[in-house]
């Protein structure tokens, strides 16, 4: 068994988890970055599209390109990291003495540190989560494996295309496959909106002509040996299949686009506390955990549509971290819970003091016109020309507001 010890374990290195290592060695920690693929990176490299590193570097660039900065950077700044390396465990002792136990090519690790940065990124839900029935052939996939078949490995998937929900990753590989001359038959979405960015749907959709069809599922699969066809039915308000509006499109691929999920299974164990709404952990403002000096930061914390946000996330929980443990004294603060009024879905932090500036990070349930996110307790308020479930909603809330508030709560709402 290889022992080491460090202060800082960074858990994950993609976008979040390279920023957070970054930070924290230029703070002065000593710190370790694992990561489970063969290189680091995460899911942009097999992003070839534009979109990334609008606010972090000023530029429309492509995945690739943008993660290719975060790692020459981490690289530049002497970030010491271990990849093909598989955590299993996480045990926390106390406030300042945790163990990581992975396995590597190098063999079995005991890795103790003082703070662990937990940034390992969501999954995508699968078909049997979204209640997928019917046969059971070849040529179901996930937007991600399709992404990765066609981006990284030069594999067409399939000719005759269905994608099953409107996520960001299933709207741009409908694109992909068109410039690829595949027939994408149709995106079929169960809601009464798009799940993807209003952008992706301009430029996936509108411009390759490819039919959205809003409040239908897809009823069932059918195919032998490989998929042949869907049903597709419509759906009412109450999201039942509605009598006699079934029909078929025939297709020899379908694949699904129904989100992301936290991965978040390994930090469950540790005992942290988790939001059903976000799928996953409740953080305070410094983005810590109910366990303490564990942080998670990126998608393993909340479901960004902006990679920016996941760095902007990975500095903030390092620069906390190495806050933290220079003089570490368990906190004795009286948080201030975040609750969601009326349209909100989510909202993170979950947990703030009042004592400093936080940058909150939101979605509401269904789109509106002209409205104001809210702060019941305080009367703080800004306007939304528009707000989306798709776009995430990014505001920085100062101190002065957050301490007006005294009941041990502070609630957003959207209201008109």
């Amino acid at each position: 068994m290889i022992e080491k010890e460090y202060d800082v374990i960074v858990i994950g290195g993609g976008p979040a988890g390279l920023s957070a290592a970054t930070k924290a060695v230029g703070n002065g920690l000593k710190t370790l970055l694992l990561e489970n693929r063969e290189m680091l990176g995460g899911i942009p490299f097999q992003c070839v599209h534009t979109g990334f590193g609008i606010h972090c570097f000023k530029e429309d660039l492509t995945g690739c390109e943008f993660i290719t900065r975060l790692i020459d950077r981490a690289v530049e700044n002497g970030v010491e990291s271990m990849v093909k390396t598989h955590v299993l465990n996480i045990q926390v002792h106390s406030a300042l003495e945790k163990t990581v136990y992975a396995a590597s090519p190098k063999g079995f690790l005991k890795i103790r540190a003082e703070a662990i940065i937990y940034a390992a990124g969501a999954r995508e839900r699968h078909q049997y989560e979204v209640g997928l029935t019917g046969d059971r052939p070849d040529g179901v996939y996930t937007a991600g494996e399709v992404q990765a078949l066609m981006d990284v490995y030069g594999v067409m998937p399939g000719r005759r295309i269905v994608i099953l929900g409107s996520g960001d990753v299933g709207l741009i590989m409908a694109r992909r496959l068109a410039m690829e001359k595949a027939e994408v038959k149709a995106v079929i979405e169960i809601l009464p909106y798009p799940g993807g960015l209003t952008r992706n749907i301009v430029q996936c959709l509108n411009d390759f002509n490819i039919p959205l069809y809003l409040s239908h599922m897809v009823s069932g699969v059918r195919g032998s040996g490989r998929v042949e066809k869907v049903i597709v039915t419509r759906v009412g308000e109450d999201m039942k299949p509605v009598d006699g509006s079934e029909f078929e499109l025939e297709c020899d691929t379908v694949i699904v686009s129904a989100g992301l999920k936290p991965d978040i299974d390994i930090l469950e164990k540790t005992g942290v506390e988790t939001d059903p709404a976000t799928g996953g952990p409740i953080v305070n403002e410094f983005y810590e955990t109910s366990v303490p000096l564990v942080f998670a930061v990126g998608n393993a914390l909340v479901v960004n549509d902006l990679v920016d946000y996941n760095v902007e996330q990975g500095e903030a929980a390092a620069t906390h971290a190495s806050n933290l443990l220079e003089d570490y004294v368990s906190p004795r603060v009286e948080w201030k819970r975040v609750e969601r009024g009326r349209n909100l879905r989510l909202m993170v932090p979950q947990l703030v003091s009042g004592d400093r500036d936080v940058v909150f990070y939101g979605r509401v349930q269904h789109p509106e016109d002209n409205v104001q996110l809210a702060i019941r307790e305080t009367g703080f308020w800004k306007r939304f020309p528009r707000v989306k479930p798709a776009e995430m909603i990014r505001i920085r809330i100062p101190a002065e507001e957050l301490a007006k508030a005294h009941r041990g709560k502070i609630t957003f709402e959207v209201v008109r």
